[in-house]
């Protein structure tokens, strides 16, 4: 009698438990969603792009929901995405700026998307990513990040001042005809260049002149070498001459910003995701914009920047595939599209490029062109780890001090900028 009555307990708690479970279904109308957060930068355009996607991407399937959230700059989520890993509160995916993936792969804190990229190739065909970008998506043979939001600099000219000055834009297309016009234009109070101390646009001139910041093996520092100065001197000659207004401080790119808006300067280098933003200020201030590649010296180069879309280390696997088709669909062809036509961005994948709505696009607005066009001499950026710490702080501090104090030989300023550099890598 006891063991019957066990038996038909068992049986009666098993059929509550299915009959809850049942009526739990019925009741919601759909099994229970997997949850997914997902973490990225900055607000404006790219906050209105990151969150539509989003939502479109909540709406188009039923099994997986993903709650975004702004987490600030890329600094933000770079210090953010590492205390959350101590507090326990991790996203499940986030945006990673170039320059710190191999920070992130090298310390665990990023899956490989390699063997999902392998698994599904059918679908995500990686030669139709613009190989230029692809640089700052693998670490060691092993692929961390799809390219996401991702941008070079542009060389943005107040075409009106320069015509009244006489000046053609094809001058503009080297560091020593761009020179020549900026001394002629810095008159009257009008500076030809207004620029805070941006390491990224240094990096350009660097691999301009056939150079780089960092050794190949990734070991050590070598922008104190010659085309490190001459990238350097090219900025400071016109500092020194008048011509190049360097504004300091923490609001030192938004005071560059109103200098060029209110045409109290001619030029300004920036990155291609800030294009829809210098065509409203050039429509609300009455002058004519145009936008150009960088000026070349022994070659053309320019330095991609912006970010990958990387999976967090140590999901279990119903939410590693989840954040996968999330990532997948974030960086598909439709998606690149959206997001770069909202927030100025640079088309990721040749299918993007190829598109009848890019070429419309190119059509109506050739300046969004430019920044295609200059994707064929894209560099990736340095990943060396602590490369964060070089940019915002040993960088700017040591420019400045240059710029402030012209007694100070420019080799003497880098060798100085690179120990300190080189000092805080041997203690990563």
């Amino acid at each position: 009698m006891k063991k019957l009555l066990a038996i038909f307990l068992a049986v009666a708690l098993s059929f509550s438990v299915t009959a809850c479970s049942s009526t739990k279904e019925v009741a919601t109308g759909e099994k229970e969603k997997i949850e997914l957060n997902y973490w990225f930068a900055y607000g404006g355009p790219t906050e209105e792009a990151n969150k539509g996607l989003v939502e479109k991407f909540n709406n188009s399937q039923d099994a997986i929901h993903v709650t975004a959230t702004n987490q600030g700059s890329y600094s933000d989520v770079n210090s953010k995405v590492q205390a959350s890993i101590a507090a326990g509160n991790s996203p499940d995916i986030f945006v990673g700026q170039n320059i710190m993936m191999e920070t992130f792969a090298k310390e665990g804190m990023i899956e490989s998307l390699t063997p999902f990229v392998k698994a599904d190739s059918e679908e995500v065909k990686i030669e139709d990513f613009i190989p230029g970008l692809l640089g700052n998506s693998y670490v060691d043979d092993q692929m961390y990040g799809l390219p996401y939001l991702v941008s070079t600099p542009l060389l943005y000219v107040n075409k009106t001042m320069l015509d009244k000055a006489g000046i053609d834009v094809s001058q503009l297309e080297t560091w020593e005809g761009f020179s020549q016009a900026a001394r002629k234009l810095s008159k009257d109070g009008v500076k030809a260049v207004s620029m805070e101390s941006d390491i990224w646009i240094y990096e350009a001139f660097i691999a301009q002149a056939g150079g780089s910041m960092v050794n190949k093996d990734g070991t050590q520092y070598t922008f104190n070498e010659k085309p490190g100065v001459e990238a350097l001197d090219f900025m400071r000659d016109l500092v020194i001459d008048g011509a190049w207004k360097v504004p300091v401080g923490d609001n030192a790119s938004d005071v560059a910003f109103q200098d060029f808006a209110s045409q109290k300067s001619v030029f300004r280098f920036a990155s291609t995701a800030n294009l829809t933003q210098m065509i409203q200020a050039a429509e609300e201030n009455g002058f004519e914009l145009t936008a150009l590649m960088l000026p070349k010296n022994v070659k053309q180069a320019v330095n991609t920047g912006g970010s990958n879309i990387v999976m967090m280390a140590g999901l279990d696997e119903e939410k590693k595939q989840a954040a996968w088709e999330f990532i997948k669909f974030m960086t598909g062809t439709e998606q690149n599209l959206y997001a770069s036509k909202v927030t100025g961005y640079l088309p990721t994948r040749y299918s993007s490029i190829e598109s009848d709505e890019r070429q419309k696009l190119h059509a109506e607005q050739p300046m969004y062109k430019v920044a295609v066009d200059q994707l064929k001499y894209a560099e990736p950026r340095p990943m060396i780890p602590g490369y964060n710490e070089i940019e915002k702080k040993v960088y700017p501090q040591e420019v400045e001090r240059l710029i402030i104090d012209h007694s100070i030989d420019t080799k003497q300023g880098l060798d100085r900028a690179v120990d300190r550099s080189n000092a805080l890598l041997k203690n990563k």
